[in-house]
């Protein structure tokens, strides 16, 4: 099988060649450990009770479909992490961020911010409640979007340990047309980027469900795009 990550210089995507190293990697003599020794730490009293559910962390509701996105955080031989912390971020349903440098005529919505964090569980599961993000427009090509997606962080036991990945919602018709989803040569691994409709999760008369685990070295990564 080929690497599950995208490369680092990938042409169709152009913010790439700003970002791909053009020079080794020089290890500082201090070593990695001396750095993560002034990581932060993060535990459960960092965690406030809505952070995990993104529709109940402003007085009104969203605009937008209700959704649940659920599954595990698996190391490579397929064992549960637990205790790590799961972040995401992501746009409204109408496809837009709260960012300054986000301006398309897309409307903010007063009642989602986009952002949500919660830790494993002792079975390595996360759990968000969250409003379906929108696909938006991001001028890399001519009439180029952006499938809708959730950008997930895991972090490890320092900050330098830390995999950014996305995931994606399935039968999304902008997938051929996104660069960053097609920089990833190997088809399996695009298809792990993808969530799995799940009708056990979805709740009755309230909102739809999704599954998708993260397993680290196999989920591809935005190491490079």
């Amino acid at each position: 099988m080929s690497d599950p990550h995208p490369p680092y210089l990938h042409p169709p995507y152009k913010s790439t060649p700003l970002r791909a190293p053009s020079r080794p990697l020089i290890v500082p003599e201090y070593g990695p450990d001396a750095i993560e020794l002034s990581s932060p730490v993060f535990g459960h009293s960092e965690l406030g009770l809505l952070d995990n559910d993104l529709t109940r962390q402003h007085a009104g509701e969203p605009l937008g479909e209700r959704i649940i996105v659920t599954g595990r955080v698996l190391d490579s031989s397929g064992r549960p992490v637990p205790n790590t912390l799961v972040e995401i971020w992501q746009t409204n349903a109408a496809g837009r961020y709260i960012h300054l440098r986000d301006q398309h005529p897309a409307p903010l919505d007063p009642n989602f911010t986009g952002t949500g964090r919660c830790l494993t569980d002792g079975e390595g599961r996360y759990r968000f409640v969250t409003i379906k993000p929108g696909a938006y427009p991001w001028r890399n090509h001519h009439n180029a979007w952006r499938p809708a997606h959730i950008h997930f962080s895991v972090f490890g036991t320092a900050f330098t340990q830390r995999l950014v990945t996305q995931m994606y919602f399935p039968g999304d018709p902008l997938f051929a047309y996104d660069p960053i989803f097609g920089s990833i040569a190997d088809e399996k691994a695009r298809e792990r980027l993808i969530s799995r409709f799940d009708m056990d999760t979805t709740v009755p008369e309230w909102a739809l469900g999704y599954q998708w685990d993260i397993v680290l070295g196999s989920t591809p990564t935005e190491e490079g795009p």
